[in-house]
């Protein structure tokens, strides 16, 4: 073989085996595609479930959702709406917010609200509060995030939806009361979202993005 077509033989051999490796690669990503998209749909399932009670919903919660942009309302540019259905009757929204006003920074919360507008359940997702103080918002650490379970927009009344220390119903933690009170406005405020805006958000296609106008009337903006 002559010296000039060796450079063309193992460019030759180097393609092929480009080849084979990205045809291997196409069939692992083909073979477990399916695993890896049950596998993320079970983990959001599973973390929606912590709020919301499995008698209250018979539809896929994951593929009923849209997309909401009311940073007014609920903290952050976009967040997710998922809707609770059974025997095809709405009977639930899940709502992800954000109080953005917690001592350290942002709390993520994700919150349940019945169709009745009572809240089905709150957990907070992710937080920087401090150890041993503003912490204790987490359902690991204590029962004080459970205590919004039943609630509703006038029970406790308006200007009971506080903590203790600014004349409200609800408890400060020892050494932080910036943090509770944060997450209580940002929970008014997510019931308060549903109340107005609830129908609109039922009757949308799923997937669909919603951009909300309006603002809770104590909205400030920064």
């Amino acid at each position: 073989m002559s010296a000039g077509r060796e450079p063309l033989r193992a460019a030759a051999q180097l393609a092929l085996a480009g080849l084979i490796a990205a045809l291997l690669l196409a069939g692992t990503w083909a073979l477990t595609r399916d695993r890896i998209v049950a596998a993320e749909h079970r983990a959001q399932m599973q973390a929606l479930e912590i709020v919301l009670p499995p008698d209250r919903y018979d539809n896929d919660l994951v593929a009923d959702a849209v997309q909401v942009q009311a940073a007014a309302w609920l903290g952050r540019e976009t967040a997710t709406v998922h809707r609770a259905r059974l025997r095809g009757e709405a009977s639930a929204l899940v709502l992800e917010a954000t109080a953005n006003d917690g001592y350290a920074g942002p709390i993520h919360l994700l919150v349940a609200v019945a169709d009745d507008g009572r809240v089905l359940g709150v957990r907070v997702t992710a937080h920087q509060e401090t150890p041993g103080l503003g912490d204790d918002i987490e359902a690991g650490r204590s029962d004080w995030i459970t205590r919004f379970a039943g609630r509703a927009l006038g029970d406790p009344p308006a200007a009971d939806w506080a903590v203790r220390r600014d004349g409200g119903r609800f408890d400060q933690f020892a050494g932080a009361t910036v943090t509770p009170r944060a997450v209580v406005r940002a929970v008014k405020r997510c019931l308060e979202f549903a109340a107005r805006h609830g129908d609109e958000i039922r009757a949308a296609a799923p997937g669909v993005t919603l951009r909300i106008e309006s603002a809770p009337d104590d909205h400030r903006p920064r």
